[in-house]
């Protein structure tokens, strides 16, 4: 055995494009393999958001590296742990040597270079890291008890991938050589049990509790323990049935570039989230923080004045920059000096349910560093703290009351190129134990007013909560 306690015997990378349906879309395909254990989907949604070119469905990972209660375990490709490590051990450093293991075992000189320079990920290492993963690189409070099944963090190693170049609608199966091909066109078959919620969504916060625990956030900022702090609430609720046809009600009535499904062994994420976390290309590192938000409206003048009203706002505008601070600082602890720079401030983008303001800070890798400990570097995202982050975490950790699990998190993929992204998940979902958890936030200022930050919350998930309680089945 080699140090990592697994060999990754050598083998070639092969792209073979396939034909699954004329008609089909990435759903269609994965719904196959949707309740299997490691299974993943990267969707963009069909937005038309820049960068929002491909869908990627990854399953039967040869490894899962998972860590809860401090615990990191390697599992081989039937769930066997093969490797253990303490709680003083990084998990994402353990996800780099196994992943940089993976990729030097892999010869990609036989493929169309064009192609495979244009193709995302390819193959490599993708899952979730949890806002709980945190705690791991900080030293936190751990006021709120580990409720849920799912882990701390999930990433498999993946040596077959199916990409749909939803700009060409061309399909590619990227594999090694050992790996079939299957005939993708029996995968379209494949029916799924319905999904209903079996009671209506229920709040871990009344809204006076909400108003009260804001006010406590205010006494923190007037004290000057922080700038901003993200405050949420989460939303639960029992379900039956298949937690896919969830996500597919889900993406029906939502458009989010950086959507994604994942299964674990006890629990699934659904995720359709607007914001990127971190990219690194080619060295070139791009991180998209929201911060502002205005419903959108049926009315056309309406809408455009919301619009308008979020780009002119102050409060949105200090908000934005707070955060465009903190990750400017973040992403050059691993950038080249003098590389980091905000190419975009305080823009407008727009999906079904929100209008957000964006910004966009780039920076370059430095050659010392590797993109997972950039994003170790980053994590959790700024967007979804406050700042100063650490005693934000602090304070979000006294006052929320449950732990934030996968929201607030990150769904990644780091593929044969070096090539990361990220999300952050908001507007994002756990099922687990026929349970559904939900949650919305929003940053909170000195010049906060409560009730428009708990009607922000509800604005954020109006394309969410509604759409699946209205399955509830009527008596």
């Amino acid at each position: 055995m080699s140090q990592l306690d697994y060999i990754f015997k050598p083998t070639s990378l092969c792209i073979t494009q396939v034909l699954p349906g004329a008609t089909c879309n990435i759903q269609d395909v994965f719904a196959a393999v949707a309740s299997s254990d490691g299974a993943i989907l990267l969707d963009s949604g069909a937005s038309q958001e820049s960068g929002s070119r491909f869908d990627i469905a990854l399953w039967q990972p040869l490894l899962t590296i998972t860590c809860q209660q401090g615990i990191t375990k390697v599992n081989d490709a039937d769930g066997v742990t093969i490797k253990r490590f303490a709680q003083y051990h990084s998990p994402l450093s353990v996800a780099q040597d196994y992943i940089q293991a993976f990729q030097a075992s892999i010869n990609t000189s036989q493929v169309d270079q064009a192609l495979y320079s244009t193709l995302p990920m390819v193959l490599g290492l993708a899952g979730f890291c949890s806002y709980d993963l945190g705690r791991y690189f900080e030293t936190l409070p751990a006021l709120n008890a580990a409720e849920y099944a799912c882990p701390d963090m999930m990433l498999g190693i993946y040596n077959r991938a199916l990409i749909h170049d939803t700009q060409t609608n061309r399909w590619y199966f990227c594999h090694t050589t050992e790996v079939a091909v299957p005939d993708f066109n029996q995968w379209l078959n494949t029916s799924c049990q319905a999904f209903h919620l079996t009671e209506p969504w229920q709040s871990n916060l009344s809204k006076s509790q909400y108003k009260a625990a804001l006010s406590k956030v205010n006494h923190y900022l007037k004290a000057g323990d922080c700038y901003q702090v993200n405050f949420a609430q989460r939303f639960k609720a029992g379900f039956d049935g298949d937690i896919w046809s969830a996500y597919r009600l889900l993406t029906q009535a939502n458009n989010a570039p950086f959507s994604a499904f994942l299964n674990t062994k006890n629990s699934a994420l659904l995720s359709l989230s607007p914001e990127r976390f971190i990219q690194c290309r080619d060295g070139n590192i791009e991180t998209k923080p929201i911060k502002g938000t205005r419903p959108r409206s049926q009315y056309p003048e309406q809408d455009e004045r919301n619009a308008a009203a979020l780009l002119n706002a102050e409060k949105d505008r200090a908000e934005n920059l707070m955060i465009v601070d903190l990750l400017r600082n973040d992403i050059s602890k691993h950038s080249a000096p003098g590389s980091v720079k905000v190419p975009e401030l305080f823009k407008l983008e727009s999906y079904v349910a929100v209008h957000h303001m964006v910004s966009r800070i780039c920076g370059k890798l430095n050659n010392d560093s590797h993109p997972l400990q950039l994003l170790e570097g980053c994590f959790p995202g700024g967007s979804i703290t406050g700042a100063p982050k650490i005693r934000a975490m602090e304070i979000i950790e006294e006052l929320e009351p449950n732990r934030r699990a996968a929201y607030c998190g990150s769904v990644i993929y780091l593929g044969l190129k070096n090539d990361l992204d990220s999300s952050i998940c908001i507007r994002t979902l756990l099922a687990e134990n026929n349970h559904l958890y939900c949650w919305a936030g929003g940053g909170i200022v000195l010049d906060s007013v409560a009730d428009d930050e708990f009607q922000e919350t509800l604005d954020k998930v109006a394309r969410i909560l509604p759409v699946l309680e209205s399955t509830i089945e009527k008596a």
